[in-house]
């Protein structure tokens, strides 16, 4: 695929990286509140939430649903940064890892990870081990980006693997607030087919906002560029720096773009 096409859209472009990784209701006015209510994180000492479900997706992908401490909190994570989650590695030692919700502050009450355990992954050993009941130290918010409702005319997002994570949860934030008239354009590679994560819930945004929101879907197999969806007007390739060069190089400047 031509990677001149990434110059016939007028769009900000996020690049995500995998650095971790719903209920809409009564939390909905939210996002319309100008009165926030105060957040349950704390960015200087960990604080520990209560595992109270915990969903297998897949046979190493699974998502943890975890309490705040009323039926009406909310975490107090801005849109686009993430947490800080502690646990302990099989030899018992310490390691701390971020994540990113894939939950809102709409979201009262909760928030949920959707976490992929690698077999050697240090973190992803406390995650395995993990039971409901069990808590969770978690520290935050963390990080540099932050989205304010309208700043761009559309969002080119690129992901790969677990790097969704962030792009589903500012995809969420922009789509389901009714002020902000946002585009939004996600790419998302995957070495195969099951290794997608998320995607009833990509799926469910795609028809619930279909003039606001497309998802193409690459796999790293038996891939023909040609045959994704002949209206796209972007380009997406596994995320490193070859990625940023390629999108410097077509006029996509440092300032346009954004690496969680």
């Amino acid at each position: 695929m031509d990677l001149e096409l990434l110059q016939k859209m007028d769009v900000q472009v996020i690049v995500g990286v995998a650095v971790a990784v719903l209920a809409v209701g009564a939390g909905a006015a939210y996002l319309l509140s100008s009165k926030k209510p105060k957040g349950c994180l704390d960015p200087e000492k960990f604080k520990e939430f209560k595992l109270v479900k915990r969903a297998q997706l897949s046979h190493n992908v699974a998502k943890f649903t975890f309490e705040l401490p009323t039926p009406t909190s909310v975490l107090g994570l801005p849109i686009g940064q993430h947490i800080s989650c502690r646990g302990k590695d099989s030899e018992g030692q310490e390691v701390i890892k971020p994540y990113t919700p894939t939950t809102l502050d709409s979201d009262v009450g909760h928030f949920e990870l959707v976490i992929k355990m690698y077999p050697q992954g240090r973190m992803s050993h406390h995650f395995r081990e993990m039971r409901v009941g069990d808590y969770l130290a978690v520290k935050g918010p963390k990080g540099r980006f932050k989205y304010q409702p309208g700043q761009v005319r559309a969002f080119g997002m690129l992901a790969g693997g677990s790097g969704i994570t962030p792009m589903f949860q500012v995809a969420r934030a922009i789509l389901e607030n009714p002020k902000d008239k946002t585009k939004v354009y996600l790419i998302y590679a995957n070495v195969t087919y099951e290794d997608i994560l998320l995607k009833e819930e990509l799926n469910g945004l795609a028809t619930k906002f279909p003039d606001r929101f497309k998802v193409y879907y690459v796999l790293n197999q038996n891939i023909d560029f040609d045959d994704i969806m002949t209206d796209t007007e972007m380009w997406a390739a596994p995320m490193n720096k070859a990625m940023t060069d390629h999108l410097e190089a077509l006029g996509y400047t440092p300032e346009m773009q954004f690496q969680f």
